[in-house]
């Protein structure tokens, strides 16, 4: 078995990607949580049998020999008060109530999905209740008010105000202040050389003498800022392909606004195809290869597709990355997707003109609640501390919104499972059919990835038509994509072969110790063309410079 990255939190924390979320209200909690009732009321004997069990280890908890333990990696639960013995029986009587309460989900009959539902939103409850996000029993809090006299909760106090007029309510979870665009994070030396109403198209400076004669263009996902991939020094992407020969071109997309309402996928593919076509002028090369991320790999999808049906090779190699295939698959994000819920979210953006990037972050805080939320009341509020300052989430704070259309036509996307279906979507006038596509592919899922499953990601092995290779990283969803080489908690799986089971292909993966960087470079390079003198200067006279990287796009 696979053994998983023991910094699974820094995924958690991360929570927005590919697929836009539908929206999770109130009522939707109330609507699961009165379904396991009204199962649970159906069934009598089990909730006797459950409370007797409750009843009997609530009382060996009292007596100082339940067995029950939180889990080591529990955070919540690491501070050495609690192993005291009054504290460790507030923290066994806790988890024996949840694990009580969880465990008659899978006992009242509920079906698969009415059960996840039903689980998730008893969680929101179980994780709300927890003793650490109370002062009075939170040992470490207490503890600290008393070694400061006090002023951790004076502190607490202004990060509480601070958060309830700055940040909606919810407990900040980065001091974005060090993180300045194009000073700190984003710094890799280009230009701008194309400006579109919907993008800005940037040409990065090589680093090498030589560099392949063949481009790449990076198509990031249009509900994120792109600089994930240009995070920091030694920690980007764009750096990295650079300092291997790779001339990289990418797309930063413009922050649409209501006036935006009407961009759709039309739209955003015929940007891409813009982008490529001045990516290949400027390089003097009759196609580019193109790396898709999240949903700009989505995008791709469906602009190759296009592509093929009017019998064009702009295009030699594709990239997806952690990009959502087989929407069927389970996932935290479609527990709560029905018709009348994506029916919902649809209408909302209409009237807004956008789905506001801003409320889909505290959307997506309540979907990891311990790590989004609950982590930071303890940290900001009872403990009195700043808010981390960390480089990956200032980006995911920098939210971005995303035109009312196109949030809709990937709602149906998401719904009909398009992408696996031939036919079902048209761009450009073209039907979308994976099978039709030719170019060699390089696709990537991240194993502990909780947005894009892998197994979704890994459904392009079986749909696209050209030769595909499936890499799988042993990290989440920005982890996977932020993977620097040299850190030695990096590891990927390959395979030689695509089998249909996913669950085959990795019992025959073999694990290698290193960032999928380095692999994706090798196999990026080997489609990529000879090698030539890098070019003197960027842009050319048809496309001259516009303004240095990181544009102006990415600040608005």
């Amino acid at each position: 078995m696979p053994e998983q990255d023991d910094d699974l939190d820094l995924s958690t924390r991360i929570a927005q990607g590919a697929n836009p979320f539908v929206g999770m209200k109130p009522r939707h909690m109330a609507a699961a949580a009165a379904r396991w009732a009204g199962a649970a009321s159906r069934h009598p004997l089990v909730l006797t049998s459950e409370g007797l069990k409750w009843a009997a280890e609530q009382a060996r908890v009292a007596a100082g020999v339940s067995e029950i333990k939180p889990d080591p990696k529990d955070k919540r639960f690491a501070d050495p008060a609690w192993t005291h013995p009054v504290w460790r029986r507030v923290a066994q009587s806790y988890l024996a109530s949840a694990r009580s309460l969880l465990s008659s989900v899978d006992q009242v009959g509920l079906d698969p999905k009415s059960a996840a539902r039903a689980r998730f939103a008893l969680g929101q409850i179980v994780d709300a209740a927890a003793p650490t996000n109370s002062l009075a029993a939170n040992p470490a809090a207490l503890r600290k008010a008393l070694d400061t006299r006090g002023r951790s909760l004076v502190d607490g106090a202004k990060h509480f105000a601070h958060d309830v007029v700055r940040n909606g309510g919810l407990p900040s979870q980065v001091d974005t202040q060090p993180f300045r665009v194009g000073e700190t994070i984003a710094t890799s030396r280009g230009e701008v050389i194309h400006r579109h109403a919907m993008f800005e198209l940037i040409q990065y400076e090589p680093t090498t003498a030589r560099v392949s004669a063949r481009p790449t263009l990076i198509i990031p996902p249009q509900i994120n800022r792109y600089y994930f991939l240009d995070l920091a020094p030694k920690r980007s992407f764009v750096e990295y392909a650079l300092g291997r020969g790779i001339q990289i071109f990418l797309i930063s997309w413009r922050n649409p606004t209501p006036e935006h309402r009407n961009w759709g996928l039309d739209d955003y593919a015929a940007a891409c195809v813009e982008a490529a076509e001045v990516a290949a002028d400027i390089s003097g090369q009759d196609s580019v290869n193109v790396a898709g991320f999240c949903a700009g790999g989505m995008t791709q999808c469906a602009v190759l597709s296009h592509l093929g049906a009017q019998g064009r090779d702009l295009v030699r190699s594709a990239t997806l990355a952690v990009t959502l295939i087989d929407t069927q698959i389970t996932s935290t994000l479609n527990m709560f997707s029905t018709e009348r819920t994506i029916r919902s979210a649809v209408a909302a953006s209409k009237r807004k003109g956008v789905l506001d990037g801003r409320e889909l972050s505290r959307v997506f805080a309540w979907v990891r609640p311990n790590d989004l939320v609950w982590n930071y009341w303890v940290s900001n509020y009872l403990l009195g501390e700043d808010p981390p300052a960390f480089d990956v989430l200032a980006w995911n704070a920098d939210a971005t919104n995303l035109p009312a259309a196109l949030h809709r036509e990937f709602m149906a996307m998401w719904n009909d499972n398009a992408l696996m279906k031939p036919g079902t979507l048209k761009v450009l006038g073209s039907p979308v059919d994976l099978e039709t596509l030719k170019q060699d592919a390089y696709v990537v899922g991240a194993l502990t990835d909780h947005l894009v499953p892998w197994q979704s990601a890994y459904a392009a092995t079986q749909k696209l038509g050209g030769d595909t290779r499936f890499v799988l990283s042993n990290s989440g969803h920005i982890q996977a994509l932020v993977n620097p080489p040299g850190n030695p908690k990096a590891s990927f799986y390959t395979n030689d072969t695509n089998p249909p089971d996913p669950a085959a292909w990795l019992a025959g993966a073999e694990q290698v110790r290193s960032s999928w960087w380095v692999d994706w470079a090798d196999w990026t390079k080997a489609r990529s063309g000879d090698t030539r003198p890098k070019p003197r200067s960027l842009g050319s006279a048809k496309h001259p410079k516009i303004v240095a990287a990181p544009g102006e796009y990415v600040r608005h």
